[in-house]
């Protein structure tokens, strides 16, 4: 699990079925990390940094162009860990594009467009993980929304970076997720089902 606070910006090259990462926060092997919001596990550490594993899933949904330059990394939450963002999995929904930035006062606003499929989970003042970053929605349309960026996360995030036409990864609210599956089967709820809903929140 995550938090979607980025711990460090890194700087990452692709290497087949790898992602060679030169950071200065230390792993160990087997460790589960973060990078640009999707959950890898260290394989291999040496001077610099370290390497994790990238399977063909993975390859398939992530903006993999993303990744021979600078990520954001994350280390796996430990229990005694404050959660100050949201929680995540580190499991990649979906892909958005970024369709507009606008600048509004101090803060931007971004545009995101993504498949409708998954504009249901969604939702108006909830949360969203950009790149693997812990943001708030504040609208939501038909196949897009709108988040407003402060100061400090432009500054210590790529965010600073991002322009028009850039592919993003999205991971979407793991409650809205399990709620939307339990609830769309059309059915009488169990014990056992409110039970599992109790144990969510």
């Amino acid at each position: 699990m995550f938090t979607g606070l980025i711990r460090e910006i890194a700087d990452c090259k692709v290497q087949n079925d790898k992602l060679a990462i030169n950071a200065k926060y230390k792993p160990s092997i087997g460790d589960s990390i973060a990078v640009n919001g999707v959950c890898l596990s260290v394989v291999r550490i040496y001077g610099t940094g370290f390497e994790v594993e990238l399977s063909h899933e993975s390859k398939n949904i992530i903006a993999l162009e993303n990744y021979n330059g600078k990520v954001h990394i994350e280390p796996a939450m430990k229990l005694s860990d404050r959660v100050e963002g949201h929680i995540l999995q580190g499991h990649i929904d979906t892909l958005g594009t970024i369709k507009k930035i606008e600048k509004r006062g101090a803060n931007l606003d971004i545009y995101i467009k993504i498949q409708k499929e998954f504009i249901k989970f969604v939702i108006p003042k909830g949360s969203i993980a950009i790149d693997g970053i812990s943001l708030t929605i504040n609208d939501v349309f038909e196949d897009s929304f709108r988040l407003t960026i402060i100061p400090i996360t432009v500054q210590n995030t790529l965010i600073k970076e991002y322009n028009v036409a850039r592919r993003v990864n999205i991971e979407t609210d793991m409650f809205a997720r399990y709620i939307y599956h339990i609830f769309k089967k059309d059915k009488t709820l169990s014990w056992d089902e409110v039970d599992k809903i109790n144990a969510i929140f």
